[in-house]
């Protein structure tokens, strides 16, 4: 039996899913991603460590199948976006992956508000929030003016995508997914946008040219075939943002329904033929043309948990906390600010505390935060009609009672994806069509 390998390469964990013929996952490689964080505020991932986590990764999901490398027929993927590596002429990495949570710039450079201020910009690259720090592009300009040396040597940028494409093929090409949210982006062209570059005096050639998600974008090479066991010439299919791909697996089609992710980022997605950029919305490109994926998204996900747990209830997971918020079955009178991981004090975080609340109480609260925060993004998403269902994805997913509030705060019902691993299983999804299955 031949196997389809789909990669998810999310921030905190890259996961390997392994589906067979009738797309059923058989096998799952799960690894951490260690990043260095230097003084605390940057979020770097060596070439070396990636390169392992890629072999890691493989190896576990075929040993967990029970299947050798060699079966996988096809691979596609899901990725972060926003995420690079700087390389010079000969292909040789002159910085660590910049993952994008990253903060080694805290302002966004006067180029950049220039470019999100252009008449002509929502239009075109269909971003309808502001510039963030966080930007791929803003810290590109962070390199430019701070580290010379690097700079002077680059002859190239790759997203984290970009360079999984590399990794496996040689090939230097990426998906238009993930290069939607540069703010660089033609959209309707599903191409660069020449007059973003000029405005923001950075040259195109940096930047790969873009592919459609599942256009086959290479085939694997005998390095990796040596390292990972993958035969040379498996196709290599492009993907898209993880939000995007876990949409597909999670097989929402119609624009009736819409999925949710509720993991280190919270967003909703829906797929149209219409272009109709709006404030507070992302639209990229799809498979074809006249086809597009819509979302909008905040950052008040899964992190809020994470953050509670690290800093007041650090002898417990988080799986034993959301236990307690369901034993609890109510917020004990708190409510909770959206983004807790902004603050540092409990007290800047929820009102009503007494004095009596457990644990349970607390992460009820998040919770319910984060579905106040989804309820805002589902009717900037579907503004006119409320969706029939939701279909959830992500590690928020997991939690019935968390898709129980939800359902309570948005008045729409919550299902959860078929497959616990939709990112992966829509990577393979997009890859299964791209070989004709």
């Amino acid at each position: 039996m031949k196997y389809i390998l789909g990669i998810d390469l999310g921030t905190s964990y890259f996961k390997f899913g392994l589906f067979d013929e009738i797309l059923e996952l058989k096998g799952l490689g799960r690894v951490k991603v260690e990043k260095d964080t230097g003084n605390g505020e940057l979020c770097e991932v060596p070439v070396g460590r990636f390169s392992d986590l890629i072999e890691t990764g493989i190896a576990k999901a075929c040993d967990n199948a029970g299947v050798a490398p060699s079966s996988i027929a096809a691979v596609g993927y899901s990725s972060q976006a926003n995420s690079f590596l700087l390389m010079d002429d000969k292909d040789a990495p002159l910085t660590p992956l910049v993952l994008w949570p990253d903060k080694r710039t805290s302002t966004v450079f006067p180029e950049i508000q220039q470019l999100w201020d252009a008449p002509d910009f929502l239009e075109t690259t269909a971003m309808g929030r502001g510039p963030s720090p966080t930007l791929c592009l803003n810290k590109l300009l962070w390199f430019k003016y701070n580290r010379p040396q690097i700079w002077d040597n680059t002859q190239s940028l790759m997203t984290i995508s970009d360079y999984l494409i590399f990794f496996f093929t040689g090939e230097k090409v990426g998906d238009t997914g993930t290069a939607s949210l540069t703010g660089l982006l033609d959209c309707r062209k599903a191409d660069w946008w020449e007059k973003g570059f000029k405005m923001v005096d950075l040259d195109k050639n940096l930047f790969l040219p873009r592919c459609r998600p599942g256009e086959k974008v290479g085939r694997t090479n005998e390095s990796l075939e040596k390292v990972s066991g993958i035969k040379r010439n498996t196709p290599f299919f492009a993907g898209s943002l993880d939000h995007h791909i876990a949409a597909l697996g999670a097989e929402i089609r119609s624009g009736k329904d819409v999925s949710e992710s509720t993991g280190t980022v919270l967003a909703a997605v829906g797929f149209s033929e219409k272009y109709t950029p709006e404030k507070d919305l992302f639209i990229s490109p799809w498979e074809s043309p006249r086809s597009y994926c819509r979302m909008a998204f905040q950052s008040n996900g899964a992190a809020s948990l994470e953050w509670y747990r690290d800093n007041f209830a650090s002898d417990y997971s988080i799986e034993q906390l959301v236990k307690m918020a369901e034993d609890e079955k109510s917020a004990g009178g708190l409510t909770a600010e959206s983004e807790a991981s902004k603050y540092k004090e409990l007290e800047e975080v929820f009102s009503g505390i007494s004095g009596k609340q457990s644990h349970g109480h607390f992460i009820y609260a998040l919770m319910e935060s984060t579905a106040y925060t989804l309820k805002d993004l589902l009717d900037q998403l579907c503004p006119d009609r409320k969706p029939e269902k939701v279909i959830s994805t992500g590690g928020g997913a997991q939690s019935r009672l968390w898709m129980e509030i939800k359902s309570q705060v948005t008045g729409i019902r919550f299902e959860p994806s078929s497959c616990s691993e939709s990112s992966c299983k829509g990577a393979a999804m997009i890859t299964d069509r791209g070989i004709g299955a």
